[in-house]
C-alpha cells in the first residue's frame, strides 16, 4: 500500500520543485537586468522577451518549458 503512494507522490514532488525554480530564475534575470548589463539592444530585447515568456509559461503550469526558456535568457545574460 505504501509503495503505490510513493510512486504517485514522487512526480508531484518533482512538479512542485520545478514550480519554485521559475520564480527564482525570473528574479535572477530581473536583478541582472536592473544592473544594466553590457548587451546589445537586440540581446536585451531577447532577454526581456524570454523572461516574459517564461513567466507566462510558469503561470500556465508549464514549469519545465518555463525553466528551459528562462535558462536561455540567463545564458544570454552570461549567468550560470
Amino acid at each position: 500500500m505504501i509503495r503505490p503512494a510513493l510512486v504517485l507522490a514522487l512526480p508531484l514532488a518533482a512538479a512542485a520543485a520545478f514550480a519554485f525554480q521559475c520564480p527564482a530564475d525570473m528574479s535572477t534575470i530581473s536583478a541582472a537586468l536592473d544592473t544594466g548589463p553590457k548587451l546589445s539592444e537586440a540581446d536585451l530585447a531577447r532577454v526581456r522577451q524570454l523572461r516574459t515568456e517564461g513567466e507566462r509559461l510558469h503561470a500556465a503550469g508549464e514549469h519545465q518549458h518555463s525553466i528551459d526558456i528562462l535558462a536561455e535568457a540567463m545564458r544570454v545574460l552570461g549567468i550560470k
